[in-house]
């Protein structure tokens, strides 16, 4: 910030500058309008006074170690001002201690106390030494007698200028004059030709100011300058290792996008990110000594261009002049290089890929039971129950069974009465390799349970049949492998981010087919070829394949989703339910490959195409090219990037542990049968509850009286039949160890015949 006339001063300086007049009234938006431009050196030419409003209006964010301040005053005094921690480089006039005596003569006697001081006393020597040299002048008899002199109110510089006063020899009565010591240094008059230049001499002191909390430190002493108008005049410098710590640090620009691994949004880091990309710029940035910040494209990504020739995004950035770096998962693109340089790849060759939701087969314990549906189970145990319950009633009811005639069956070695137990059990064992055991006598009950088996056959056949459909049926839909595999099919939609480098990849695809296609259209349909030319070009097919057109036709037509975010929601969300049978995101394989590692329900499908590397991005022509290119080639070497690498994906702290995905050629799996063996511990468990209770019932029965009937007792009442057993004799009671004090009851036995 200085006046105009001295904009001169960096007319030859080859670096981008700004200069402009202090606006008092609104320092701070002037400040913020330059910073904004990426200047961060600021020199600051006026008073103390102007200085102090400058560095009063400058906030915190202007005294960072990226920014540095030069005050260049004519005051002799420190730099103050309410800064709370500001290191300054002034650069100020010093006295010449030889005339020192002479100066506090002046003030003291003349009462020189202006300010600026060099000023005053400059002015005062100018003044006195002209005096003195008119004088000789004039005692000499040097002076023209005939002076011509313009009044004040009569000059003009257009119409009436000052006329020239050539025949004064003004300059050489000055450097005449003598016998007046200056107060503040010696003035040197030159009087070598009308160019020549004249002036005061007098020294410069450098100092390095630190101001903390409103107070200003002690001054460094950081050189002196012997003011000329000679600009090879040198500076001295004390030390200049001292004068390092108040320039500004190099600080370069560094666009990126977030985008994990490679970028993370990380606050309690010190630049507040971290991941792949941060820790290898860091290792850069440290092997070519500079320091840079991180800012992040929220729009647009690394950039596009559009109709119009023009870029956004990243590649806008640096075409402008406002980043020095971009880095992050940027390909190196013909059209990009038209525009910025890149540096050598520093990463493996990545493409884009599919993103699909995994597919998991069902698993139940239970699954066994799912084969037939609810209704048929609850049918077979109906029929279950109803059959043996007939088995029971035509056992007990027929004349032919085993109840009812058993001197019939009397020789036979297996007898067996279906009674309800035993018919439950007759018709549970019969569905089982074992069989059911002895049938019923009767000829109805044996039409039951030929009926019951033939039933049982033909419920384990089709559960059988249909158990070993259910299992396998997954293993026969053809999974989608690879993009042909994707585009060939109708079921499952598919399609990029819209804007992404993706959709432009197959738009321009498509539009390539497109021309090619023209172009053999336009040749076949020329009127200018002969018969024997269009006969060359006369095919029964296309020569121009339109995959991609169609591909493209399709994205369209599926929808692109305009975030990452809404792309892996709509993976997951479409089902077989839908209207389609599911939704593929072809993108970049960094961001599907991450997605793959941090969860468990989605998945990479196929190889990768259109493979590209990645590279840091400079502004055209930049220095920074060939800097980075010889830290990258030896991290390179040294084998960082595969450190890196294994750290940011293979170690990676948010990946997670899923479980192995289940290999259906092997067979079946516990999760799928596994209920059958809960159905035998559940078996174990009942037969253990009714062992208890068996013993339970067999401790605590009671049993009662043994009578013989073949006998006649008086005390006895009669039978009522033919005169065979007229009574009942009691006989004594068994001497039972269970048996209760109260006694035994008594149990009539009657004959059968008598039912």
């Amino acid at each position: 910030m200085m006046d105009f006339k001295y904009k001169t001063l960096l007319l030859n300086i080859g670096a981008r500058h700004v200069v402009t007049q202090i606006n008092t009234a609104n320092i701070l938006r002037q400040l913020m309008q330059i910073k904004q431009l990426d200047i961060m050196t600021y020199f600051i030419l006026g008073s103390l006074n102007t200085v102090k409003l400058v560095l009063n209006e400058a906030n915190d964010s202007f005294f960072t170690p990226r920014f540095s301040w030069y005050i260049l005053t004519q005051d002799s005094e420190d730099v103050k001002c309410n800064c709370r921690n500001a290191t300054i480089v002034q650069v100020r006039p010093v006295r010449d201690e030889s005339h020192r005596k002479r100066l506090e003569f002046l003030i003291n006697s003349y009462q020189l106390h202006g300010s600026p001081q060099i000023l005053t006393t400059f002015y005062f020597d100018l003044a006195l030494r002209s005096f003195l040299a008119m004088r000789n002048l004039v005692t000499t008899n040097q002076m023209p007698k005939d002076m011509k002199y313009i009044p004040c109110k009569e000059y003009d510089v257009d119409k009436n200028p000052t006329p020239p006063r050539g025949q004064i020899p003004l300059k050489k009565a000055l450097s005449e004059v003598s016998g007046e010591e200056p107060a503040y240094g010696p003035f040197n008059i030159s009087t070598k030709g009308k160019n020549s230049k004249s002036y005061m001499q007098f020294d410069m002191e450098v100092l390095g100011v630190t101001i903390k909390d409103g107070v200003t430190q002690p001054p460094v002493k950081l050189g002196k300058w012997k003011a000329s108008v000679d600009p090879s005049s040198p500076i001295e410098y004390t030390d200049s290792q001292k004068l390092q710590k108040y320039r500004p640090e190099v600080v370069y620009r560094v666009y990126t996008v977030v985008q994990p691994p490679f970028v993370y949004i990380n606050q309690s880091t010190p630049r507040g990110y971290s991941g792949l990309c941060i820790d290898f710029m860091d290792m850069v940035a440290k092997q070519s000594k500079f320091d840079y910040e991180i800012r992040v494209q929220e729009k647009d990504g690394f950039g596009q261009i559009g109709e119009n020739g023009k870029w956004n995004g990243i590649m806008k950035q640096l075409i402008d002049k406002k980043a020095d770096i971009a880095l992050g998962t940027m390909g190196i693109m013909a059209e990009r290089e038209t525009f910025v340089d890149f540096t050598v790849p520093y990463y493996d060759m990545v493409g884009f890929t599919i993103l699909m939701k995994l597919t998991i087969p069902p698993s139940s314990l239970f699954k066994f039971l799912t084969v037939l549906e609810h209704e048929v189970w609850i049918c077979i145990l109906s029929a279950f129950f109803l059959t043996s319950l007939l088995l029971w009633a035509f056992d007990r009811w027929s004349p032919y069974s085993l109840q009812n005639n058993p001197e019939k069956y009397i020789d036979d070695e297996e007898k067996r009465e279906f009674h309800i137990k035993e018919s439950l059990w007759f018709c549970m064992t019969s569905l089982t390799p074992q069989g059911g055991g002895e049938a019923p006598k009767n000829l109805s009950g044996r039409l039951v349970a030929a009926t019951w088996w033939l039933f049982g056959f033909i419920i384990i056949a089709s559960y059988t049949a249909n158990l070993a459909a259910f299992l396998t049926v997954s293993r026969l839909e053809a999974p989608i492998e690879s993009l042909d595999d994707l585009t060939r099919q109708y079921k499952i939609q598919y399609s990029p981010l819209l804007g992404s480098e993706t959709a432009t990849y197959f738009e321009r695809m498509s539009n390539v087919e497109k021309i090619f296609y023209d172009i053999w259209k336009n040749m076949s349909l020329n009127d200018s070829l002969t018969h024997v030319e269009r006969a060359q070009l006369a095919v029964w097919d296309y020569p121009v394949s339109d995959r991609y057109t169609k591909i493209w036709q399709t994205m369209i037509e599926a929808g692109m989703n305009k975030t990452l975010a809404d792309a892996v929601k709509r993976v997951r969300t479409t089902n077989s339910t839908s209207k389609h049978a599911g939704y593929a995101f072809i993108g970049d394989a960094t961001d599907i490959k991450y997605l793959e590692l941090t969860t468990c329900d989605l998945q990479k499908v196929g190889d990768e195409f259109s493979r590209k590397p990645y590279a840091l991005a400079v502004q055209q022509g930049s220095h920074l090219k060939d800097i980075l290119n010889t830290a990258i080639l030896d991290l390179l070497n040294k084998g960082e990037m595969r450190r890196l690498s294994q750290k940011w994906w293979k170690d990676n702290p948010y990946a997670v542990e899923c479980d192995k995905e289940e290999d259906q050629t092997e067979g079946i799996s516990v999760k799928n049968i596994g209920g059958v063996f809960i159905v035998i511990f559940v078996g174990i468990c009942f037969a253990f509850s009714t062992l208890i209770f068996e013993y339970w019932y067999y401790k605590h029965r009671k049993v009662g009286n043994v009578v013989d009937i073949t006998t006649g007792n008086p005390e006895v009442f009669d039978t009522g039949g033919e005169g065979n057993n007229k009574g009942a004799t009691k006989l004594p009671e068994k001497n039972l160890p269970d048996v209760g004090e109260k006694g035994l009851k008594t149990l009539s036995v009657f004959p059968r015949e008598q039912f």
